[in-house]
């Protein structure tokens, strides 16, 4: 099913257009409306004056009223006049007394209203303005009604708003015309960042170019950034994961071929023996280095979130730990200890990986130390951090190789013991992602190893 994607640039124009369009028709509607009432003015000031003109011809309110007199006035016959006036005179209860015309009196005179009134109306099929007068004339009431077409008031408003209407709407095409532009130069820094990611190689996990593009932007440009930031260590934990499987694994599996066509050539009973024997002791080797590089690869930056992080107690997980581990130190005669803090030692992080680099701290310090000696693995919580060490009193670490033993793979040479070289770069990848201090010094009074590993204080 095929997802309807909505243009950035359609959406803005058509949410621009729907307000040009709204303000240009309010724009209309009120210009419309000050265009009646200003062109009415002016017309019913005429139409007034005419009204008094007849009035003061016909001597009405004066007592003596000349109702058969006839005023002069236009019939439309001329081109320059073209709207019709006739006039009506009514005495008070709206009985015609003298008039060409037969126009209605305004309701409101019926309520006794006084002083000139217009009022709009329709005469034959053409609309008409209309001004009353009512006048006083030896106690009756006397009203005259003088009413002209609105054909010149028409042709005036039609040419007022034909000069509002059309600029407004030329001005509105061209402010859609400019905003398109703009909106077209605006959104171009995203066509060129759509550009630049679509041109891209498939392994090009550099960062986007965010210089030149709006401040709106940035922000999900500083998002994929950081996005690619992560998946390039992701990557290239993977690389070095898939490089250092296939460096580490190549002997042992060699030797293990090696291994087990002599042991199938063997007819002496021994030899036969001892070669399978070789092989037990590469295939645990394997094993072994399988192990640990699967423990590194998840314990590198993005190998796994820190979101599964949880409050642990320190305590607990390092006894539980060092108890797992006393039978293999029994068997070189060594005394594995563990001192606890008296208080309990909570930290954040994840068991399985704080397990694991404590095994492979107290593997370490059973390989090196001799027989008859001891380790100790201690807890304590201080004011600024909570602390986790390993002490041993075996032959310790030159201070020329205790910044190198934390690389992969790297071995002191003339230790004497077999190894993969990878147990403490996996407490140095842990220690990282717990965000802990990963110290290494001497033991007690300059004997033997001591590394200790610092965590920050929860909150």
């Amino acid at each position: 099913m095929e997802t309807n994607i909505r243009s950035l640039r359609s959406y803005l124009m058509q949410r621009l257009l729907i307000s040009l369009y709204l303000l240009w028709l309010v724009s209309t509607v009120v210009g419309y409306f000050a265009t009646i009432n200003y062109a009415n003015q002016p017309y019913d000031l005429v139409l007034l004056q005419r009204a008094n003109a007849v009035a003061d011809l016909l001597k009405l309110g004066s007592g003596h009223e000349q109702l058969d007199v006839i005023p002069l006035l236009p019939d439309g016959s001329d081109l320059g006049m073209p709207d019709s006036v006739v006039y009506t005179v009514t005495d008070g209860e709206g009985r015609k007394l003298a008039g060409n015309g037969n126009t209605l009196r305004p309701l409101s005179y019926r309520r006794g209203r006084t002083g000139p009134l217009f009022s709009n109306g329709e005469r034959e099929g053409q609309k008409t303005r209309m001004v009353s007068l009512t006048f006083n004339s030896n106690g009756k009431t006397l009203q005259l009604h003088v009413s002209e077409t609105t054909q010149q008031r028409q042709a005036l408003i039609r040419g007022i708003l034909a000069n509002i209407v059309i600029p407004q709407l030329l001005l509105t095409l061209i402010a859609l015309a400019v905003v398109w532009y703009g909106l077209k130069q605006g959104l171009r820094p995203l066509e060129r960042l759509r550009r630049e990611v679509v041109n891209r190689k498939r392994d090009d996990l550099s960062q986007l170019d965010g210089s030149k593009a709006p401040a709106e932007v940035r922000p999900l440009i500083d998002a994929v950034n950081d996005l690619l930031e992560r998946l390039k260590q992701v990557m290239a934990a993977q690389q070095r994961f898939v490089a250092d499987a296939a460096h580490q694994l190549r002997t042992p599996f060699a030797g293990l071929k090696t291994q087990s066509e002599l042991a199938l050539r063997e007819t002496d009973p021994q030899r036969k023996q001892q070669s399978l024997n070789y092989i037990l002791t590469s295939t645990r080797h394997g094993i072994r280095l399988v192990n640990q590089l699967l423990a590194l690869a998840r314990n590198e930056p993005g190998g796994q979130s820190t979101e599964s992080f949880v409050a642990l107690n320190l305590n607990q997980l390092a006894q539980e730990c060092t108890v797992n581990w006393v039978p293999i130190a029994l068997e070189k005669n060594i005394d594995l200890g563990y001192e606890g803090a008296s208080v309990a030692a909570l930290v954040r992080g994840d068991a399985g990986s704080l397990t694991e680099m404590l095994n492979n701290l107290i593997d370490n310090a059973i390989r090196y130390t001799p027989e008859s000696g001891h380790i100790t693995v201690s807890v304590k919580v201080a004011l600024s951090c909570i602390e986790l060490s390993v002490e041993d009193n075996g032959p310790g670490i030159d201070p020329q190789h205790r910044e190198r033993v934390f690389e992969r793979f790297y071995r002191i040479l003339g230790s004497g013991q077999s190894g993969s070289g990878l147990g403490l770069s996996i407490v140095a990848e842990v220690a990282k992602r717990h965000n802990a201090e990963l110290l290494l010094d001497a033991g007690k009074d300059g004997v033997g190893t001591r590394i200790s590993v610092r965590f920050p204080l929860l909150p």
